[in-house]
């Protein structure tokens, strides 16, 4: 019994691991480093992240400086930042590389707001699925007669406060985010 509360809540935890981290992808006026981590470089035919490669670092809000280890490798990692989604021009100095975060418009600060909120949305979604996972999996037990039906109802209640729990922090993270997108 125990072992389908701790799945359960285990997937859950999980589920909102990858919410944070695509979250952290998305860019919310301010330079940050994991907008790279999704971009793959062409290095010696292995596609490489860019953390990998060069050291890269914020000297400023808006502004990302890429150093790479290797300098033969700095047009490669030019051609896969501007091959990417990221919607920002590299600008290569032969011993470095600047990414400049333009200022964000109301207009797609709103946007991206709302894909925060999607995030969410089908983050809530997957906590939901798991817990009708974990109450049928309760069901299981009571119908092969291996766990009482006041058992049941307490695990099922317990599911329900996971849940909720999970819910309400996806909530809450979804809140920063958009308060970290709205303001500067």
């Amino acid at each position: 019994m125990n072992t389908i509360l701790s799945n359960a809540e285990e997937k859950m935890n999980k589920s909102i691991n990858a919410l944070i981290s695509e979250y952290a992808s998305i860019r919310a006026g301010r330079a940050n480093p994991t907008i790279l981590d999704k971009v793959m470089v062409e290095y010696y035919g292995t596609p490489t992240p860019i953390n990998q490669l060069a050291a890269v670092s914020v000297p400023e809000a808006r502004t990302l400086l890429i150093q790479p280890w290797d300098k033969s490798s700095i047009k490669s990692i030019e051609k896969a930042i501007q091959t990417s989604d990221i919607g920002i021009n590299p600008q290569n100095d032969g011993n470095s590389i600047r990414l400049i975060f333009p200022p964000l418009t109301e207009e797609r600060r709103r946007e991206l707001v709302k894909g925060v909120y999607k995030y969410a949305e089908e983050c809530k979604v997957a906590v939901r699925s798991i817990r009708r996972d974990a109450m049928e999996k309760t069901k299981d037990l009571k119908k092969k007669s291996e766990i009482t039906e006041d058992d049941q109802k307490n695990a099922e209640k317990k599911i329900q406060e996971i849940t909720d729990r999970f819910c309400k922090e996806i909530d809450e993270i979804a809140q920063n985010k958009e308060k970290d997108i709205m303001e500067i």
